[in-house]
């Protein structure tokens, strides 16, 4: 996945916006103000932080070490750095993008839910 795949999976989702709050390298991808993914799209290797259930994220770290691991300067506990290269699948990265996503609007106003469709 390149830079500006990643980018545009995060924008695909609904009421999805790119903020640069940080630094203009950092793209930081939010749904109704929260944040659902962080990256510096000009890095190499390409990385993402990506929000997770704890379970899912020690089992992702422990399924692919040094690919996943707890999320930079985030809580360790419920978010993960994912390095998006060509060991990972494509299509696990745009699984993890959704669902941390869906976490996060998971985690909205009732009201703000249904304006997205994500009851």
């Amino acid at each position: 996945m390149t830079p500006r795949e990643l980018r545009a999976l995060c924008l695909s989702f609904d009421a999805a916006v790119e903020d640069f709050p940080f630094n203009p390298e950092t793209s930081v991808f939010k749904v109704r103000g929260k944040l659902f993914a962080l990256s510096a799209l000009d890095a190499r290797p390409l990385r993402v932080n990506l929000k997770c259930e704890p379970e899912n994220a020690v089992r992702l770290r422990g399924e692919h070490p040094g690919l996943i691991v707890p999320g930079w300067h985030m809580n360790k506990r419920h978010w993960n750095t994912v390095t998006v290269d060509a060991q990972l699948p494509d299509r696990l990265v745009r699984e993890l993008v959704e669902d941390s996503y869906d976490l996060v609007v998971a985690g909205l106003p009732r009201a703000d839910r249904l304006r997205l469709d994500r009851p």
